[in-house]
């Protein structure tokens, strides 16, 4: 009796580790998927681009130059009219990001800084120079040089880039609902996201 009470408890106790080491291994094999889904879904975000604006700009263009020292000064000028489409996007495949697998955490340690790229077309009218003063590729640069400047004070005075930021919110917001779904945690410069209401007061 004793030897069968024995076999007995000896199946059960082989039975239970055996059970026990099948569901630490399927655990084990779950959380390696999750980690793999989430760096695949963070890997293959590309760049971003959030926002995009139209922007016109009329700008006079004056030059004079001193002949034979200040005998008679030489002057060119032009009207510029100049229609810019601008862009601000995120390149999303720089992040700097960690997987913590043991404590289930996503960490995004840094994002890019936003890229404005601005296209500008430029159309010349009532150019007028001489032959002492001529228009150079010096002055083309100036000029754009000139427009680009006041072209970025335009778009820091607009909405454009709080624009940009929420349309990356909402990108990084998929994030947070792809970690929440598989019982990860998402933290941003090591501050865990407890709901999606906290990504809008992120400093990005």
């Amino acid at each position: 009796m004793r030897k069968i009470l024995f076999g007995v408890i000896l199946t059960l106790t082989i039975l239970l580790v055996f059970r026990y080491c099948q569901d630490r291994q399927e655990k084990g094999q779950e959380q390696l998927e999750s980690s793999a889904l989430i760096q695949e879904q963070v890997e293959q975000v590309g760049k971003l681009v959030v926002t995009e604006g139209h922007f016109s700009e009329v700008f006079n263009y004056k030059n004079s130059k001193e002949v034979f020292g200040d005998f008679f000064t030489s002057e060119k000028k032009a009207l510029v009219v100049v229609n810019a489409e601008v862009s601000i996007a995120y390149d999303l495949s720089k992040i700097d990001f960690e997987l913590d697998n043991e404590s289930k955490v996503l960490r995004i340690r840094s994002i890019p800084e936003e890229e404005i790229k601005i296209n500008p077309d430029f159309e010349y009218y009532d150019v007028q120079a001489d032959f002492f003063n001529p228009f150079e590729a010096e002055d083309y640069n100036k000029i754009k040089d000139v427009v680009n400047a006041s072209l970025l004070k335009r778009i820091e005075a607009s909405s454009l880039k709080s624009n940009a930021k929420n349309r990356l919110v909402s990108e990084l917001s998929k994030f947070y609902i792809l970690t929440n779904t598989l019982g990860w945690t998402l933290e941003y410069n090591e501050s865990p996201i407890g709901k999606l209401e906290e990504l809008q007061n992120l400093k990005l």
